[in-house]
């Protein structure tokens, strides 16, 4: 594999370390003017100035080069919660929100979710991977090098491992690396609505462990919330993943205090997402336990809600703090995670360098793979981004535009703008 130089940079901009920033220690960013990488077999092998690069690499000759062309050069963005394999649009139901009719009204309706759960259901195991394929590439298009993507749109043992396998053959196939989630807990299907009981215990008794058989999946997700999976229906759900070796983590407290927050911690998740209606007993179960919040501020954005997850309180309270899209066809439709960053900070009350954290190093963290990815240090995997910027806060300053002019992905260039 040939070596990768990376120059002409006004700067780079990185968090630094494998363990997930957290309290102050999250607006650390490492800003080096007009530095250069090496990328060596996949991975960084230097980060430094010209002159020390030539001191230890010499001229070069026959690396590859990428010009920075005065640009700042960034961690690919990791994005830690999305729902890509899907089937259907619900831009209708959109319409409804707009002419003022509720998320959860619309749901009660037909719609929502399970308007979701029939077209995935109806599509092929191919349809599928397609489907996933287009946003990813949208996803690096954006910038994202890697994202964990869950089932959910299923609801029955058949249709949740064949949006699984989708998963699978769409990472296989495409440059942005994808961490496959269960997440049959993510609503209630109409032939088990009458019967609760039952569709918990086929989750843990029949779905989780198939899942685990086949090594679909690394993670088991529920959504934990009023109406949904109560507490102690998540737990049991969280419990068998755990069983069967899929480690947890949860959609937690998005629209009312479900007690999410403290399964979470309970469980020693490896994530907490959501957030919106946590309360101050939730806050400080999560930094006790360092469990991370990942914060979904495209969600609140696309519902037209007021209210977002209190990012400056938990990052306050020592909680370490990321960020994801949420990608699917009902609460949040994007693929960028700059939208993400700049709602975070404009939104949320994040400064840049926080959002810069949460959406790389705390991101990576969240799906443990913060010794391997999210930062821009040797040793670790070569996953980069370059802004069309002059320093990082135009991330956010020049808002509107895409700001990605090229992405690197394990020590090779994988995309350029225009």
């Amino acid at each position: 594999m040939t070596d990768l130089l990376i120059h002409n940079l006004a700067e780079v901009a990185t968090p630094e370390g494998s363990a997930p920033l957290r309290g102050a220690e999250q607006r650390r960013i490492r800003r080096l003017a007009g530095g250069e990488v090496v990328c060596r077999a996949g991975r960084i092998a230097f980060v430094g100035s010209p002159e020390e690069r030539r001191r230890q690499f010499g001229e070069m000759p026959e690396a590859e080069r990428l010009d920075g062309q005065g640009g700042t050069l960034i961690p690919g963005f990791v994005d830690p919660h999305t729902h890509l394999p899907w089937a259907g649009s619900r831009e209708e139901e959109f319409a409804a929100r707009l002419a003022g009719k509720t998320y959860q009204e619309i749901a009660a309706a037909g719609g929502g979710i399970l308007s979701t759960v029939r077209s995935t259901r109806r599509a092929g195991e191919e349809e599928l991977a397609a489907n996933v394929l287009r946003r990813m590439d949208q996803m690096l298009a954006w910038g994202t090098t890697t994202a964990e993507a869950k089932s959910g749109y299923g609801l029955n043992q058949e249709d949740e491992l064949k949006q699984l396998r989708a998963i699978r053959q769409a990472s296989e196939r495409h440059p942005v690396d994808l961490v496959p989630t269960l997440l049959a807990a993510h609503e209630f299907p109409p032939e088990h609505r009458q019967d609760r009981g039952r569709w918990v215990d086929l989750i843990c008794d029949e779905i989780v462990p198939a899942t685990a058989e086949a090594g679909l999946a690394r993670f088991c997700d529920v959504f934990c919330e009023v109406g949904v999976f109560s507490a102690a229906e998540s737990r049991r759900v969280l419990e068998a993943g755990v069983r069967h070796g899929l480690a947890p983590r949860l959609h937690a407290d998005e629209f009312a205090d479900s007690g999410g927050a403290e399964l979470a911690a309970d469980l020693g998740a490896f994530s907490a997402d959501h957030l919106m209606a946590v309360s101050p007993a939730g806050v400080e179960a999560l930094a006790r336990s360092g469990v991370i919040a990942v914060l979904l501020p495209g969600t609140s954005f696309f519902l037209m809600k007021r209210n977002y997850a209190p990012a400056r309180r938990l990052v306050e309270a020592g909680v370490p703090v990321a960020l994801a899209t949420d990608c699917n066809p009902g609460s949040s439709h994007t693929e960028s995670m700059p939208m993400v960053v700049l709602l975070a900070v404009l939104q949320m009350g994040l400064t840049i360098e926080e959002a810069l954290a949460a959406a790389t190093l705390n991101s990576a963290c969240s799906l443990g793979l913060g010794s391997e990815i999210g930062s821009v240090e040797p040793g670790k995997r070569a996953d980069l981004v370059l802004l069309a910027a002059p320093n990082l806060l135009h991330l956010v300053y020049h808002y509107g535009i895409n700001p990605v002019a090229a992405v690197v992905k394990g020590g090779r260039v994988v995309r350029r703008a225009g």
